[in-house]
């Protein structure tokens, strides 16, 4: 008896390439996108957040 679920086969080699490629190229986009907003959001505050007393 298999581990997996009724209907499920397992993944060849070329698919699980593939998906390690699609997963790695939406995480660099994820994280662009989050460093453009923070850009965008320090950018939009003006220099002088960065000069503030702590």
């Amino acid at each position: 008896m298999s581990d997996l679920p009724e209907g499920v086969r397992p993944l060849t080699p070329d698919e699980a390439k593939a998906r390690r490629k699609r997963s790695i190229a939406i995480a660099l986009t994820l994280g662009a996108l989050v460093l453009l907003f923070f850009v965008l959001t320090i950018a939009k505050l003006g220099p002088q957040v960065l000069q503030r007393p702590l």
